[in-house]
């Protein structure tokens, strides 16, 4: 995850015991535009005491982040009379009534909200159907044994894109192919006014691969041609990773909106997509969300087909555990950086100033000396939850990035201990390759990844992964960017992701000089422990007013960064905290630092090696 259509769900003594439930789910997406979505499922029945229940732990999440609090308006019919239901008193997510007698199906209206508090999955031109949001499905049954016969009505002209096969359209209504829950939970749907196909592969060439794009405006939609050529090469470039292919077909699903939620979702024969409208057309997002669409692909072979047991749960009630998302989540943000190198889509320089921003950033993690990186992908179900104040004592999504730095090490260890003749591409090969065909799921543990890095290259892989998940030393891994020919060194010159991640977000990251990162208001969002900062006395959530008696600006304080270099006076920083002032004085005479890789001459460049296009 580089992150809904509600199940109805019955429970029955005599429907627990059925092989499988035929559901039908009609989706009123009319209302979109205004953030609400109309269901009804209907869902068969027994007579006697039924359970629904709503989806709860959502693949690809890795948490509990079903919406049952945007669930409202609840209504349960049987032969078009009002049923009474009550919530279970222990798991929200459940809800119990009683089917009369002769009842064979209940119906199940309610409507979803999609708006919540902070992002939308909707606006006035696009839409972001999620099923798992819009369904209920009977207690205790395997998703699998779900049947769902899905149809959605969409405001008028407006066009969609997922993968799940249309059966009949009329109008504004799509109806489509039965599928299993999972596999129509595994299926969301975008819709827009404004819609563009892009096809990926030639035609008559199998499986498909388009990218569906829906927008807030046409000049949005507009790429260029180079753009184009480096995703048709990033199937082709997956392709020769992992040597076969999991899916029937693969939709890329892309919203460029400003209104709705930026975020990415992996599936295995789609992936949900949501950036800024502007993505294809400012050079600092297009850097910035480069590996987006190539890290959601690659799950479709890591998380998707070889999934960690933990995470591969057979409906969506029981609780999975994260302890493997270091791979899950790790390796695809490595794979997903590469590939955005190997296609073009981020040239060797933003690649390498990115990967120089990820490990000062990680080198620079104060929670590390309490909290091993395992820890952070274990209690995944809290990290997301938590707010951005703190972050650098507290951790947060970690086995993100410092998974990427692990595997990029084992790569180039792969490379060494074979005199580079082997690499991480033969592990990949290896291990989410196999036989091609539709979607299946391959599940594996941790003694399943050490066995197969042993087949690439014999080494003592289950020690030296646990040394580096186990840890706590203050620093991160940087053995890949050492053994890769490349040294991290700071200066006071740009560093392109920094500078990208200051124009888009508009804070300022000051984490490797004093310690801190401030909003465009010069609220203090996080300040790091041991820092000059935070030893002067300033923490997460004060507001910066004014730096040596000038009011703040990023000007103003760079410039009181530069002047701090050749002077014994500390840079005095007039702080609010909660209505009372104070100023502070930081001891800091080190200028900006802003992290770059620089080559070790003595050494090959893996690195460079690494970001090529595999050869035929």
């Amino acid at each position: 995850m580089r992150f809904p259509c509600f199940f109805a769900i019955l429970l029955l003594s005599s429907l627990a015991a059925a092989q499988t439930v035929n559901e039908r789910l009609a989706v009123d997406a009319t209302d979109a535009p205004r953030n609400i979505l109309h269901s009804t499922v209907t869902i068969p029945v027994n007579p006697g005491p039924v359970t629904l229940v709503y989806p709860k732990w959502i693949p690809g999440n890795h948490r509990p982040t079903g919406p049952i609090h945007n669930v409202m308006g609840l209504h349960i019919k049987a032969g078009g009379k009002e049923l009474e239901w009550q919530r279970d008193l222990v798991d929200m997510y459940a809800f119990h009534l009683q089917a009369p007698a002769g009842a064979r199906e209940v119906e199940v209206s309610f409507d979803t909200v999609t708006y919540n508090g902070k992002s939308s999955a909707a606006s006035s031109k696009v839409l972001d159907l999620l099923w798992n949001q819009v369904v209920m499905y009977p207690q205790n049954m395997k998703t699998d044994a779900v049947q769902v016969t899905a149809s959605v009505r969409l405001p008028p002209g407006w066009k969609f894109g997922t993968a799940l096969t249309p059966t009949q359209q009329s109008g504004e209504t799509a109806s489509f192919q039965t599928v299993t829950l999972t596999r129509l939970v595994d299926s969301p749907l975008i819709a827009g006014a404004l819609y563009r196909l892009l096809e990926l592969t030639k035609p008559g060439e199998t499986p498909i691969h388009v990218i569906d794009m829906v927008a807030e405006s046409d000049s949005a939609l507009q790429i260029t041609n180079k753009d184009l050529a480096s995703y048709k090469q990033l199937v082709a470039e997956a392709g020769k990773l992992f040597g076969a292919r999991h899916y029937e077909k693969y939709h890329f699903l892309l919203t460029l909106s400003d209104e709705t939620a930026h975020h990415g979702l992996e599936h295995h024969e789609s992936s949900d997509n949501g950036t800024a409208e502007e993505t294809f057309s400012d050079p600092d997002w297009h850097d910035l969300e480069a590996d987006l669409l190539p890290h959601e692909f690659v799950h479709s072979w890591n998380g998707k087909y070889r999934r960690p047991a933990g995470l591969a749960t057979p409906n969506y009630q029981e609780p999975m555990k994260g302890d493997l998302l270091w791979v899950y989540e790790g390796l695809t943000d490595y794979l997903g950086n590469l590939l955005a190198a190997r296609t073009g889509l981020r040239s060797p320089d933003e690649f390498r100033e990115n990967l120089a921003y990820t490990v000062a950033m990680l080198d620079h993690r104060a929670g590390r000396t309490w909290r091993p990186l395992q820890d952070t992908a274990t209690s995944v179900q809290l990290t997301f939850n938590a707010s951005p104040e703190w972050t650098n004592w507290r951790r947060s999504a970690d086995y993100y990035p410092e998974g990427y730095l692990i595997w990029l090490e084992a790569d180039t260890v792969i490379r060494q201990k074979t005199n580079g003749q082997k690499s991480l591409n033969d592990f990949c090969h290896l291990f989410y390759g196999g036989q091609s065909g539709p979607p299946q799921v391959v599940t594996y543990r941790f003694e399943d990844v050490v066995a197969a890095l042993n087949q690439v290259a014999p080494f003592n892989w289950g020690a030296w992964l646990r040394e580096r998940l186990d840890s706590k030393s203050p620093h991160a891994p940087a053995g890949g960017i050492e053994n890769g020919g490349w040294k991290l060194v700071y200066n006071d010159q740009k560093n392109s992701t920094m500078n990208a991640r200051e124009k888009t977000g508009e804070a300022l990251d000051l984490s490797f000089s004093l310690g801190i990162i401030i909003t465009k208001d010069g609220a203090i969002t996080d300040a790091i422990p041991g820092m000059p900062a935070y030893t002067a006395g300033i923490g997460p959530g004060m507001t910066l007013i004014a730096v040596n008696g000038r009011k703040y600006s990023k000007d103003v304080i760079r410039a009181a960064l530069k002047s701090a270099i050749n002077s014994q006076q500390p840079i005095a920083l007039l702080v609010e905290n909660a209505e009372f002032y104070n100023t502070y004085q930081v001891d800091y005479h080190g200028g900006d630092r802003i992290p770059h890789l620089v080559r070790d001459e003595g050494k090959p460049d893996m690195l460079g090696e690494m970001i090529k296009a595999i050869a035929q």
